[in-house]
């Protein structure tokens, strides 16, 4: 299915399951390489082209800075469940459902900077569907199991281990490493972090294929 179908069909849904809703969170998992940030941006733009405000509340905001990660020794796993704020996301999910009324900063990781800016976006009023994108949002694991409640339609990405794995390491050499090192990379975190993700998430209500 192409990416316009995707948005398409998630829009749709989304929309006749909204209701009246004065806000409605749309989480969209998967493991790492499987499109999420794309598809995120392709359904935000589906909702708005169909007069609905739409936001992005990327999970990947919450990543800890690198410096934490260097003083704990786990900055070789950085993009593993415990190298993210997950409490702080859940706070600020829950805010975001309990105050539609209100203009609320949200964090983004700036991949070309390897950081999370703060209040480097906003969520306002106006942003009836909001989509919640990330990697461990279905995880049945504390705290990532507390955020099902707050969730209204959610949706799992899923490609073959073998596309994952070519795409991760293809990752890994925009980012100008060697070919060994980005296979190392893929393989010694991505990669491991991906089979957490497509063996240990809840059912979701919808999955889509992103293969080639």
């Amino acid at each position: 299915m192409k990416l316009e179908d995707q948005a398409a069909l998630l829009a749709g849904k989304a929309i006749a399951r909204a209701g009246d809703r004065r806000r409605f969170i749309i989480a969209l998992a998967g493991p790492p390489g499987a499109g999420k940030s794309t598809l995120s941006t392709a359904l935000a733009a589906e909702l708005e082209g169909r007069g609905h405000g739409a936001a992005i509340v990327p999970m990947d905001g919450f990543h800890f800075d690198n410096a934490v990660l260097e003083t704990r020794g786990i900055m070789a796993r950085k993009g593993a469940p415990f190298t993210f704020d997950a409490d702080g996301y859940l706070a600020l999910l829950k805010r975001l459902r309990q105050e539609p009324d209100h203009y609320i900063a949200v964090p983004v990781f700036d991949r070309r900077l390897d950081l999370a800016r703060a209040g480097a976006s906003i969520v306002a009023p106006d942003h009836r569907f909001l989509i919640a994108e990330g990697n461990y949002l279905l995880l049945e694991q504390q705290p990532w199991q507390e955020m099902a409640d707050l969730f209204d339609l959610t949706v799992m990405l899923r490609a073959g281990r073998e596309e994952l794995r070519q795409r991760l390491i293809d990752r890994w050499l925009a980012h100008g490493l060697d070919e060994a090192a980005a296979l190392a990379r893929a393989m010694s975190n991505d990669i491991p972090n991906a089979e957490l993700v497509l063996g240990a998430s809840r059912q979701a209500d919808l999955e889509i294929s992103t293969e080639a």
